[in-house]
């Protein structure tokens, strides 16, 4: 199921047009980035409460590691939105270049091919930095625990 929902994502990714966002609607572009970091940050906070208060119902196991795919798709979408304005993004131009660069940044590699050159494109880099060390710390953390109460690792 949890695979399914995955290839479900990247395939939503990769053929969901994206005309509507960028620099012709930017007051639509940023809400639906704000408005899907807060959802899923909702969402990992309440699995990651739910594991800390060892709710039986719930699945950290599946939940988490989606929600870490859909942060990391939502932010490729959003790099690949700004990069259709020019002097955002150095270096960005296919939705490939936007899921590499957001993962090149998530594991603080930073090869420096791509780069976000514009104040709105150094804003988001400095949303995901920050972002990803909080949820990604704190799932991690949850996931680590949920597995070694389950599975006494």
């Amino acid at each position: 199921m949890g695979l399914l929902l995955v290839v479900a994502m990247v395939v939503a990714y990769w053929l969901l047009p994206l005309d509507g966002l960028g620099p012709r609607h930017p007051g639509l572009s940023w809400t639906v980035f704000v408005a899907g970091l807060a959802v899923v940050a909702v969402l990992l906070v309440w699995e990651i409460l739910a594991v800390l208060t060892e709710r039986p119902e719930s699945r950290p196991g599946l939940v988490i590691p989606l929600l870490v795919c859909l942060t990391t798709l939502i932010f490729a979408t959003t790099y690949f939105a700004l990069a259709k304005q020019p002097g955002e993004l150095r270096g960005l131009h296919t939705r490939l270049d936007a899921l590499y660069f957001t993962l090149v940044t998530l594991s603080t590699i930073g090869y420096g091919d791509i780069a976000p050159i514009g104040q709105s494109a150094r804003l988001v880099a400095v949303i995901q930095i920050l972002y990803t060390f909080v949820f990604l710390t704190a799932s991690t953390t949850a996931l680590s625990r949920y597995v070694k109460a389950r599975f006494g690792a």
